[in-house]
């Protein structure tokens, strides 16, 4: 009677294929996490990039206009700095091939802030918001600007009269989703923002 004698090198390939399909499944998710990491912040970076870019051309080009059309302005008109500014972040928008949200020269003044929100054209909410401070001040020794370009107290300091342009602009997170599958929530900002201040001119 023969007997079948069965390889040791054979029964341990087995097993390290096992071990081995054990490891990728664990190690998958981690992978997925790091790779949708990599790219959602480095996506968000750029956006951050091109809207800081564009709140500067804006800010520049308000604050070199006149600002005798501002006195008296009437809730129904907007001054020519104004809607520089507007046009420019548009046509900004549309040359890099990223969503207007349908956003629309419509806006109540309050005192010399305008504030634009639009969140059509398939745009993720909130959407877009564009603020521009023709009045905007802040202390000689400078400050940072909010995300509202809300004027800021300059105590017994000098203050500086300058326009200041905030862009807000929704950004779909994948990165959150990609996080759940390791049980972590992550808490990320609905809309990236570029703040600009330049010294008004006239």
């Amino acid at each position: 009677m023969k007997r079948s004698l069965q390889s040791p090198a054979g029964t341990g390939l087995g097993s390290e294929q096992g071990a081995q399909l054990v490891e990728f499944a664990v190690a998958l998710p981690l992978l997925v996490v790091f790779v949708v990491g990599i790219f959602d912040f480095s996506t968000a970076l750029t956006l951050k990039q091109r809207l800081e870019n564009m709140a500067r051309d804006a800010a520049r080009a308000a604050a070199s206009d006149p600002g005798n059309d501002l006195q008296g302005a009437a809730n129904t008109t907007y001054p020519v700095s104004v809607l520089d500014v507007y046009y420019i972040v548009h046509n900004y928008l549309v040359a890099n091939n990223l969503n207007d949200c349908g956003i629309t020269p419509t806006s109540t003044p309050s005192g010399l802030t305008w504030t634009f929100t639009a969140s059509g054209n398939g745009c993720p909410s909130p959407g877009i918001t564009l603020t521009v401070n023709r009045g905007y001040y802040y202390p000689l020794a400078g400050g940072t600007p909010s995300a509202t370009c809300q004027s800021q107290n300059p105590g017994s300091q000098m203050a500086i009269l300058s326009t200041c342009v905030s862009i807000q602009y929704a950004y779909p997170w994948r990165f959150g989703r990609a996080a759940s599958l390791l049980g972590f929530t992550a808490m990320l900002p609905q809309q990236i923002s570029g703040v600009a201040v330049s010294l008004n001119e006239n």
